[in-house]
């Protein structure tokens, strides 16, 4: 578990290192990371970034002025909003990867193999308590 921490730890720091060098708070750039893997309504933003809706409102309202979001209405419910990453969100996005040089450099230290064993292992742990 002290493993875990001290690894989510180096990550988070060197996500909002990165995050901050694109004039993110961590807060938006983990919401661009989520968006990154496919639109999403504004509830189930909240509820995967563990904050209140309130607050989705207010991030996804930033991101949107810088042109980095857009809502769109979800197709089988009116009055639902959904959130798209735009072209520049995406840029944004990987600049964002591609600064986070400790996380880099960890991962940088294994082979194929071991990183698509550390995957599985990952997934193994955490994907059954996503999926619920």
């Amino acid at each position: 578990m002290e493993l875990l921490s001290v690894s989510l730890g180096v990550y988070y720091g060197d996500f909002t290192v990165a995050a901050a060098s694109e004039n993110l708070t961590a807060s938006q750039g983990k919401a661009l990371t989520v968006l990154r893997r496919g639109p999403a309504a504004m509830r189930a933003l909240a509820t995967t970034l563990t904050c209140d809706a309130s607050n989705m409102t207010g991030i996804i309202d930033r991101l949107e002025k810088r042109g980095l979001v857009r809502r769109e209405t979800a197709p089988d419910d009116r009055r639902v909003k959904t959130v798209v990453l735009t072209a520049e969100g995406e840029r944004v996005t990987d600049a964002i990867r591609s600064k986070m040089h400790a996380t880099q450099d960890g991962l940088g230290r294994l082979d194929d193999q071991e990183r698509d064993r550390l995957y599985a292992l990952l997934e193994r742990v955490f994907a059954a308590r996503t999926d619920a």
